[in-house]
C-alpha cells in the first residue's frame, strides 16, 4: 500500500474547537482582504455580494442588509443538507466578515491597486479564504453554501457551481453598473480566480478532516 492509499484508508479526524475558531478567523480575514483589494481597484465580482448590489438598485435598502436577508434561506438550506453545526459556523463566519470589513480599513489604507493585480491576487485570496472555511464545513454567502450543499448531496464540484452563479450575476451587473469592457473583463477574471481555487483544490475525497 503506497502513502496515498494509506492516507485514504485512515479514518477522518475531527477538527478541534480551536482549529475551527482559527479557521473561521483566518478564512474570514482572507475574504475581507480580497474584497478590499477589489473595491480599491473599482472592480465587482460574483457571489451574493454582487447580487446584493444589484438588488439595491430596485429595493431601498443598503447592500449590506440585503446581503444578510438574501442569505437567510440559504442558511436554512445549509441546515437541511449540511447540519446545524455548519449553519452556526457559517453564521459566525458572516458576522466575522462584517466586523472585519469595518475594522480592516481602520488598520491600513490602500492608495493605489492595479486592477489586474487586484483581480488575480484579490480573487485568489478570497478563494483561499472560502476554501479554508469550506474545509471546516463553513459556507460564506448564499452561493458558497449552495455550492457546498450541492457538492455534498449530488457530488457536483463546488467550484463549477460557484462559477456558473458568478457568471450569471456578472452578466446581470453589466447593464446596471455601466462597466466598461476592460473593467468588466477584469471583474470576470476576479470571479474566475475565486472559483478557480475551489475548482482545483476542493474536490470530494481530497480532504478528509471535518
Amino acid at each position: 500500500m503506497d502513502s496515498g492509499q494509506l492516507i485514504e484508508a485512515l479514518p477522518p479526524v475531527r477538527h478541534s474547537m480551536f482549529e475551527d475558531a482559527y479557521a473561521l478567523l483566518t478564512g474570514s480575514a482572507f475574504v475581507v482582504l480580497g474584497l478590499i483589494l477589489l473595491k480599491a481597484a473599482g472592480l465587482v465580482t460574483g457571489g451574493f455580494a454582487g447580487l446584493a448590489i444589484l438588488a439595491s438598485y430596485f429595493v431601498p435598502l443598503p447592500p449590506g442588509l440585503l446581503f444578510t436577508l438574501l442569505n437567510i434561506p440559504f442558511f436554512l438550506l445549509g441546515g437541511l443538507v449540511m447540519g446545524r453545526s455548519a449553519v452556526i459556523k457559517s453564521l459566525v463566519a458572516n458576522l466575522l466578515i462584517a466586523a472585519l470589513a469595518v475594522g480592516m480599513p481602520l488598520a491600513f489604507r490602500l492608495e493605489h491597486v492595479d486592477g489586474l493585480f487586484a483581480a488575480l491576487f484579490g480573487g485568489t485570496v478570497i478563494g483561499a479564504g472560502i476554501l479554508l472555511l469550506a474545509r471546516h464545513n463553513v459556507g460564506v454567502g448564499g452561493l458558497g453554501i449552495l455550492a457546498l450543499a450541492v457538492q455534498r448531496s449530488r457530488g457536483w464540484n463546488a467550484g463549477r457551481t460557484q462559477l456558473v452563479g458568478d457568471a450569471l450575476i456578472l452578466a446581470a451587473s453589466l447593464p446596471l453598473l455601466g462597466l466598461g469592457p476592460r473593467s468588466f473583463a477584469i471583474s470576470v477574471l476576479s470571479a474566475l480566480a475565486v472559483a478557480g481555487v475551489l475548482l482545483v483544490f476542493h474536490k470530494p475525497g481530497r480532504y478528509t478532516g471535518y
